[in-house]
């Protein structure tokens, strides 16, 4: 798609010439008298698209990554804090500590539901080792998912557009900020 680059020339209109003209990966960014042109080979939808010049509004150096992962990973990270907080600080085995269940009670018929007690009071004691147990397993889990968010995460150079239309995504370069700042001054002259 470099290419187009150097033949940018057969996409212009009459009386239209070439301002600024950025290479960035396969693709590139042309800035004319009149638009601003975006070549995206390796990118998600058109391979080109182009912008006039009035409704650019910005250019800029961006991270983009898939934010259902950054919420899902907060959450995860949010509830393993609280649990295994709650887990560490909170004895549940000294509260049950005291309770005992008389035996003489089953001769009057109450052993199911003094099973079902006893069943009861031995979870309470365990509570707190099974608040900490998946109190790790959801900061486990929430750092997995903060690790798939950051692996997909992108560097960008954004072309600002006003209006409803999307915003010109390009993968940045290593200069991705003097390149921002390069493309604006051809853009938005003072």
């Amino acid at each position: 798609m470099t290419g187009w680059l150097d033949r940018v020339d057969d996409l212009l209109y009459d009386g239209e010439t070439v301002v600024e003209r950025v290479a960035v990966d396969d693709g590139g960014v042309v800035v004319t008298t009149h638009r601003v042109l975006a070549f995206t080979p390796d990118r998600e939808g058109a391979n080109f698209r182009y912008v006039d010049r009035p409704n650019v509004t910005g250019v800029s150096a961006a991270a983009s990554g898939e934010f259902g992962f950054l919420r899902q990973a907060l959450k995860a990270i949010v509830v393993g804090v609280v649990l295994l907080a709650a887990g560490q600080t909170v004895s549940f085995d000294s509260l049950v500590a005291g309770v005992t269940i008389d035996s003489s009670a089953a001769q009057v018929g109450m052993g199911g539901m003094l099973g079902m007690l006893s069943s009861f009071l031995q979870l309470m004691a365990q509570l707190d080792e099974l608040m900490t147990t998946f109190g790790a397993l959801a900061l486990a889990f929430g750092a997995l998912v903060l690790g798939v968010y950051l692996w997909t995460r992108e560097h960008e150079l954004v072309v600002a557009v006003a209006g409803d239309d999307e915003d010109l995504r390009l993968p940045a370069p290593a200069d991705a900020e003097d390149v921002a700042q390069q493309l604006e001054q051809a853009i938005l002259p003072e």
